[in-house]
């Protein structure tokens, strides 16, 4: 029997089926802005943020780049893939030092960044390889850094993401266009590795998707006034039997973000 692939100490190696690195423009806009709020302490002075895997296109590195300076004017960007031309193509787009991009994987090519973002980067892999690459990851960052992993679909509507530090994972985000979804339910398809394999009856992040449904389902009477409003009045009625971290101006959004705890397998 093929013994699976792992990762190899002190570096990355590519694992499994490569992805296939598509790339769309404004793709990764609602994790950007929710790091802007949830983590504007570390965009202070001049830190060092890291994309990695941003796909065939730089583009979502690039406008990375341009929101965290709408906060932090001093903040360098390095983006990171391990196919070289990509690499190339992002260096066409380089502004150096405040935009960079360099050839590296999990080990973060020996950077120290205080922010890193791993989206659509751990689906090709086993749930077991996807925690070794957290651990990878996290034992890259910088003292206080964090890690935020998470996965969308190719226009970014419908997201799902994990923050986490040194200490392990913190919070789980779920974000979307409500407009776009039947039921929040929709969403599983979008969970992140971690607990993609986990929606079945039994295990947390089902219940939470379940409740979710529940709630959306009490929340028909909204729908008249939008698909907006009826997903903000879904997660105040979630709210009274979850522990929610986020309040109405995020709701507003599209997004609800529990303690990793509340969703852990």
């Amino acid at each position: 029997m093929a013994r699976a692939p792992r990762l190899a100490a002190g570096r990355a190696r590519a694992l499994g089926l490569p992805t296939r690195g598509t790339t769309n423009p404004n793709r990764l806009r609602r994790v950007d802005r929710w790091v802007v709020s949830a983590h504007r302490d570390l965009l202070r002075g001049s830190p060092l943020v890291v994309d990695l895997g941003y796909g065939s296109s730089p583009v979502t590195t690039v406008e990375m780049a341009a929101r965290l300076r709408a906060v932090c004017p001093e903040v360098r960007v390095l983006g990171l893939e391990l196919d070289t031309e990509r690499v190339e193509a992002g260096k066409a787009v380089a502004d150096p030092p405040w935009l960079e991009f360099r050839r590296g994987g999990f080990e973060l090519a020996g950077a120290r960044p205080v922010l890193l973002r791993a989206f659509n980067v751990l689906r090709q892999y086993t749930e077991e390889q996807a925690l070794e690459a957290w651990t990878t990851m996290l034992g890259r960052l910088a003292p206080g850094g964090v890690l935020v992993e998470g996965t969308c679909d190719e226009i970014g509507r419908r997201c799902s993401w994990v923050s986490l530090t040194a200490e392990g994972p913190r919070t789980f985000t779920l974000s979307c266009l409500p407009a776009d979804l039947d039921t929040p339910g929709d969403l599983a398809e979008r969970l992140p590795k971690a607990l993609i394999h986990r929606n079945v009856p039994g295990e947390r992040v089902h219940a939470l998707l379940s409740e979710l449904d529940a709630c959306w389902a009490t929340a028909a009477p909204f729908a008249p006034f939008g698909p907006r409003a009826r997903w903000v009045e879904a997660v105040r009625l979630l709210s009274a039997r979850w522990p929610v971290l986020d309040d109405r101006k995020r709701w507003r959004l599209g997004e609800v973000t529990v303690p990793w705890d509340s969703v852990a397998p």
